[in-house]
């Protein structure tokens, strides 16, 4: 008995080596990759989509269904995953026919990453930005998580461009108290960077069930290598402000408003703001995405993507 369990500890403390040599052959370049034309012109190679260059910088996109007259749909990425986040749905709106964009975010995904305040303002006008390139006119814009905050501030930037707002898990209702100092540092990027291992991991627990979803945190990867992400990341942070005032705006222009929650939703915790979103939005309309969290759109695709196009539908009802 002694002789086989000396060998198990023996068998144990192998794997474990092993798996630390594994480790180590695959850690990830941290910041290493700069979004140069000729990095531009690999993605466009392996992955598709398109860049547009804008007055801050150039933008990555996928579109389908330029020219279609049912009806244009932007779909906007939250903090920190890009666009790919969306592909679920990008696929589903555009087998019914409607016109969709995705879009990377400055400082997100294949994006560039301008060296400037990452503002809402910011990211807001390079959508609007984005649109008038493409000859939108306007569209319904939808907002996942950190994404409802760009799309808060299109609306009160220009109402016009606007048909309908909805927002799916949208941190956009929190209240911030504002950074005094809003300047990025060196040193907390060095700091931000540190926790770069455990990053990936993390972005498991966007799910109810993250087990579906293995192969997650290695796409994650991918964007630690960009340089320049942890400063985005920072700066977007620091320059959280409240927007409350911009909510009772949009409800006094009687902009059309959705949301949309996952039902186990630990990160954008709806309770802590349920009863404000009340009083700020009275007139939107809300659902429940059961067996999800974080992220409906992945979890639980086929009853998003349902209260998502009865959503559309309502919006662009003569």
């Amino acid at each position: 008995m002694l002789i086989c369990n000396l060998n198990n500890m023996k068998n144990l403390f192998i794997l474990l080596f092993l798996t630390i040599i594994s480790c180590k052959n695959n850690d990830v370049n941290y910041e290493s990759i700069v979004k140069n034309d000729g990095f531009r012109k690999e993605i466009l190679s392996k992955k598709g989509g398109a860049f547009i260059e804008l007055s801050k910088g150039f933008t990555y996109y996928h579109e389908e269904n330029s020219s279609s007259n049912l009806g244009t749909i932007l779909l906007i990425h939250g903090f920190s995953v890009p666009s790919y986040i969306w592909e679920p749905t990008l696929k589903r709106l555009s087998s019914s026919g409607y016109r969709v964009v995705t879009m990377d975010l400055y400082g997100r995904g294949y994006s560039s990453n301008p060296d400037l305040p990452q503002t809402d303002n910011l990211r807001a006008n390079q959508v609007l930005e984005l649109m008038s390139k493409l000859n939108i006119d306007s569209a319904i814009v939808c907002g996942l998580s950190n994404g409802g905050r760009v799309i808060s501030k299109m609306a009160h930037i220009n109402s016009k461009k606007i048909q309908g707002l909805i927002y799916v898990s949208s941190s956009s209702f929190e209240t911030h108290i504002e950074f005094e100092n809003k300047k990025v540092s060196q040193q907390e990027i060095n700091e931000y960077i540190a926790t770069y291992p455990e990053k990936a991991k993390g972005q498991l627990e966007d799910f109810y069930k993250p087990e579906k979803f293995p192969n997650w945190p290695k796409l994650y990867e991918e964007l630690l290598t960009h340089k320049g992400f942890a400063k985005a990341l920072i700066s977007t942070n620091k320059n959280l402000v409240t927007l409350d005032n911009i909510h009772e705006e949009i409800n006094d222009l009687n902009i059309p408003v959705y949301t949309i929650w996952g039902l186990h939703d630990k990160v954008v915790v709806y309770d802590s703001f349920k009863d404000k979103l009340k009083l700020l939005l009275p007139n939107r309309k809300e659902f429940f995405i059961k067996d999800s969290a974080h992220l409906p759109q992945m979890e639980n695709s086929n009853q998003f993507e349902i209260r998502l196009i009865e959503a559309i539908e309502e919006i662009l009802k003569p």
